[in-house]
């Protein structure tokens, strides 16, 4: 017997499709709403306002721990999107799947700030717990309030200890590769 599934062309004409319902979707839906401008703003403030207190001397340093978690929260964020275990009703641009205002924007900032300014791995990781209290059980219930977040698969207790593992795994990982640096 022979299996059936579809084939490279159908799944690449039902993505055609699924883009053009998600660009008319964001073009009548998301664009220039509260959601969207909100989105911008807490996209570009934060960036502005690290700009202006970030330690220059250690500006290295702080975007390559920026950098990194980064790459690791988009990645996370991916792998949720993929498992369906949460969603974007609004998003800043269309073409990048995930919420890169807060992914991208003040999640990142508010991380380097934390990385600037706590040195020591004690105060680190408790700023981290407290920080990590709040983007869980404030901002995310406010983003899912705001509709711009919806948890399908998801409760916000999940995202607690992710916020800590990421910064403690990232903070890591910039000083083995000062450390190896060094050498």
């Amino acid at each position: 017997m022979k299996a059936t599934y579809p084939s490279y062309d159908e799944i690449r004409s039902i993505e055609y499709k699924l883009a053009e319902m998600k660009n008319e979707y964001w073009l009548h839906h998301d664009l220039f709403t509260f959601q969207w401008w909100l989105l911008l703003i807490i996209f570009i403030l934060p960036w502005i306002l690290w700009w202006r207190y970030v330690d220059k001397n250690r500006l290295k340093d702080i975007l390559l721990f920026g950098s990194l978690l980064m790459l690791l929260v988009g990645l996370l964020d991916d792998i949720g999107l993929n498992a369906q275990l949460w969603s974007y009703p609004y998003k800043l641009l269309q073409v990048i799947p995930r919420l890169v205002a807060i992914d991208h924007g003040i999640l990142i900032v508010a991380h380097m700030t934390v990385y600037q300014f706590f040195t020591k791995w004690k105060s680190f990781i408790i700023v981290n717990l407290v920080m990590a209290t709040i983007f869980t059980f404030i901002f995310e219930p406010l983003t899912v309030w705001l509709n711009i977040y919806k948890l399908d698969n998801w409760k916000y207790i999940y995202s607690f200890p992710l916020y800590i593992a990421k910064a403690v795994f990232v903070k890591w990982l910039v000083q083995r590769i000062n450390l190896i640096n060094k050498f």
